[in-house]
């Protein structure tokens, strides 16, 4: 392929060498690269490929794409300096891919809470309508019968291009995928235009170093989306959907509960069946049919509001939703284990105290004989997360047992003691068990007639990370493995 191909649509000087170069392959990591390849030189947050160009032409690199100065090359490795390497890597991907994107239809999906559902929910109803469905998520990437374990909301630009790449050659014609803030901030979803972009809601979160810097960064970054999507649909409900889609090239529709809202829901009630809780609604305005979601709370409702006015661009029938809505679930996302008729046992991936609240401030709304909240705390990380999160269960659950989450390089007691400095805040009743088999095993074995037990924390994680390792911990393995010993 020609260097001047893979730069087409970029704006770059060549400040060394020739452009019009046959390039064998692409790469921004330096411990890849091969013979006559294109090495990007990306400054990540620990590591800056330019430090590493040196090394890439001794490897064979054939031309460096870079931002900013690098020690001088031989003539015969061209350097083409841009604005911005990840950027620039988003378009050369896309064209060292072929550009993927443009054989399927894409659907975005930003926001605090609900990216993970909703793709999943979508990905149920479209593929129950015979559409072949590819996801890119939290959890992992779906290409075909192939699941990947994914490291990021949203792969690097390189990365999606691609498993866009490979779901075209599985026959997939729609991909859903999460959009993360961080993903458009670091131009990992540039290179190609959605034909979706959706809006769950905002809420303050990944503020801080290494990530935005202030709420008002974070709410620009989650808007990018919209100068990038030919349509947008958006939760009208939300305080900020308008100041996300500033300045928006898409045409927008709105979804919600309000009488406005292009695509609401009313007449909502709540289920309570045994092992499992679930919410009915009708839908109103640009469809209109009967819902059920074997998911608790409002906000299921907003998540499948937001998959139903996705899926009525494909046409789908109002019954092939019903049914896909009935069928979804999601892992670690208020997934229900069925352990016993007499109570319900949930798991659910809430990982901090605003998470934490809407979750057990929904499960009240089911009056429970008893909320019992299971959880811990990753270690290194703020401690402040810890006593705020002791204290929302202390507040809003009747009994918590504090266990052990990721450890990781601190003592597990260490973590439990910073827990019960924010549970003792409140009047809340707690125990504390370390490990965490022990602590879901004293849960099931203690659970009365009626009660709501949630495990909170480790949702669809299969791991435990203790002093640098990850040890295979799955709760649903957990929970099958002490059913069989207590009935043995």
């Amino acid at each position: 392929m020609k260097l001047t191909d893979l730069l087409y649509n970029l704006s770059y000087e060549c400040i060394s060498g020739n452009e019009d170069i046959d390039i064998t392959e692409v790469f921004y990591d330096s411990r890849r690269v091969t013979e006559g390849c294109l090495f990007i030189c990306i400054d990540g947050a620990n590591f800056d490929g330019h430090e590493f160009a040196c090394e890439a032409v001794k490897k064979g690199a054939r031309a460096l794409i870079v931002s900013k100065s690098v020690e001088k090359q031989d003539e015969s490795v061209t350097v083409i300096r841009v604005e911005d390497t990840r950027y620039a890597m988003a378009f050369i991907s896309a064209a060292y891919f072929g550009h993927p994107a443009d054989k399927l239809k894409i659907i975005g999906i930003t926001g605090t809470k609900g990216k993970t559902t909703t793709t999943y929910l979508v990905r149920e109803i479209l593929e129950n309508a015979g559409y072949k469905v590819g996801l890119v998520g939290t959890i992992e990437v779906i290409i075909g019968d192939t699941h990947i374990h994914a490291d990021n909301t949203t792969p690097e630009s390189y990365a999606l291009q691609e498993y866009f790449a490979r779901m075209v050659q599985e026959g997939i014609d729609t991909v859903v995928m999460e959009v993360s803030s961080q993903a458009l901030m670091l131009h990992r979803t540039q290179g190609f235009i959605f034909d979706y972009g959706i809006f769950t809601n905002l809420e303050p979160d990944h503020i801080g170093e290494n990530e935005h810097s202030s709420f008002e960064n974070y709410m620009e970054c989650k808007g990018l989306l919209f100068k990038q999507c030919k349509i947008g649909i958006v939760n009208g409900d939300d305080a900020h959907w308008k100041k996300v889609t500033e300045g928006h090239t898409c045409s927008l529709e709105t979804f919600g509960l309000a009488e406005d809202d292009m695509l609401r829901a009313e007449d909502i009630s709540l289920i309570h069946k045994p092992g499992e809780l679930g919410v009915k609604f009708k839908v109103k305005g640009l469809m209109e049919l009967e819902a059920e979601v074997p998911a608790p709370g409002t906000f299921s409702v907003y998540n499948a509001l937001a998959a139903i006015a996705i899926c009525r661009h494909f046409s789908v029938s109002g019954e092939n939703i019903k049914k896909a809505l009935l069928n979804a679930r999601v892992k670690g996302r208020i997934e229900p284990v069925k352990v016993s008729d007499e109570f319900t046992l949930l798991i659910d991936y809430a990982h901090n105290a605003m998470a934490l609240e809407s979750l057990l401030s929904t499960l009240r709304d089911y009056e429970p004989h008893r909320l019992v909240c299971v959880f811990g705390c990753g270690g290194n990380r703020s401690r402040l997360r810890r006593y705020e999160m002791g204290e929302v269960s202390g507040r809003l659950a009747d009994f918590t047992i504090i266990t052990s989450d990721n450890p990781r390089f601190e003592e597990p007691q260490a973590i439990i003691d910073d827990i019960k400095t924010g549970i003792n805040r409140t009047k809340g009743k707690y125990i504390e068990i370390i490990d965490r088999k022990e602590a879901i095993r004293y849960a099931i074995k203690h659970g009365e007639p009626g009660d709501i037990v949630i495990l909170a924390g480790k949702g669809h994680e299969d791991y435990q990370e203790i002093k640098g390792v990850k040890y295979p911990m799955d709760e649903r393995v957990l929970i099958s493995s002490i059913l069989e010993e207590e009935s043995s």
